[in-house]
């Protein structure tokens, strides 16, 4: 196996896998903290602040995923995705409204005609532990009630016993019954206990054939930390020079400002490049994080914030 890439079609061994993973490059994790601090420090040009948030706006995946989610608030959800703030026709639409599998057909309905997109949580999340037959059950049946991308789960236990190629197969396996869809994989990077596992898993999963590697699912802390972010942005740049492949990169978990999301957009100009600068290769798994969006555009706008609740509460 080539020391560049991991190939989805080669169907590694378990011993490739860990040869390649293990000999990637070690991550320094004082200078990722120390390099990710200080970006955390630069500035946004006022005359390019208006651009920053339209461009976080067109990046979010509004997401609810909570047991209690109902028809109603998905339609209220996907509302807010077509048109963020109805007085203001300028604003942009969310990227994608984010359910689990079982509301896809009423999201799906919610956005039709709109480009929004719609994002499933397929695959027993959060967990990740189900049967791959009932992995690949959940996801076929999001794709046909009309997801056009399924957010799935790795097994986080596999991959910290070093069973790479059961990780390896449920990916290409799930990416294949996508379809159409594309495929972002939850890394769960929390429970990954170290920068270098992150390095690993992200490119395991790019290997594997997914479209986007993701942070966390938002049930588990840390999550989408700067150093992490990082990190995986450096793995879809290397990915590209490596495979000529672009993968996206999806941080999701603990961004809820305005702050926050231009912070990540400065992180992706500098460490992956302005190709990953759009919807495609960049989003934000938020719920909360739109309405901050929304009130510094407001700002920037009128001159005066609007209070939090001019705005929709989620």
């Amino acid at each position: 196996m080539p020391q560049t890439a991991i190939a989805a079609e080669q169907a590694p061994t378990n011993r490739a896998l860990r040869e390649f993973l293990h000999g990637l490059p070690g991550v320094d994790e004082v200078g990722a903290r120390e390099r990710a601090a200080g970006l955390a420090t630069r500035s946004v040009k006022t005359t390019a602040k208006a651009a920053a948030l339209d461009l976080a706006v067109r990046m979010v995946d509004l997401t609810t995923l909570e047991g209690a989610d109902t028809p109603g608030k998905v339609r209220a959800l996907a509302a807010k995705a077509r048109r963020p703030d109805p007085d203001d026709p300028d604003a942009p639409s969310a990227a994608a409204v984010c359910v689990y599998s079982d509301l896809v057909a009423v999201a799906s309905e919610a956005v039709r005609g709109s480009g929004v997109g719609v994002a499933s949580v397929a695959t027993a999340f959060p967990s990740g532990r189900a049967p791959l037959e009932a992995k690949l059950a959940d996801t076929r049946r999001a794709v046909a009630d009309g997801a056009t991308e399924i957010d799935m789960v790795i097994d986080r236990g596999a991959f910290l016993s070093g069973d790479y190629r059961k990780v390896h197969e449920e990916i290409t396996a799930v990416k294949e019954a996508c379809g159409g869809a594309h495929l972002k994989v939850i890394l769960e990077t929390g429970e990954l206990a170290t920068l270098d596992n992150v390095r690993r898993a992200s490119w395991l999963a790019m290997g594997a054939g997914a479209d986007f590697i993701k942070t966390s699912t938002g049930k588990v802390a840390p999550a989408a930390t700067p150093p992490v972010v990082l990190v995986m942005l450096e793995a879809v740049r290397d990915n590209l020079a490596a495979t000529g492949r672009a993968v996206g990169v999806k941080p999701a978990g603990g961004i809820r400002t305005a702050k926050d999301a231009i912070r990540n957009l400065v992180m992706v100009q500098e460490v992956a490049g302005p190709r990953w600068l759009d919807p495609a290769l960049f989003r934000i798994g938020a719920s909360s994080l739109l309405n901050d969006l929304l009130m510094q555009r407001s700002k920037l706008r009128t001159g005066a914030y609007a209070g939090p609740d001019y705005f929709t509460i989620d």
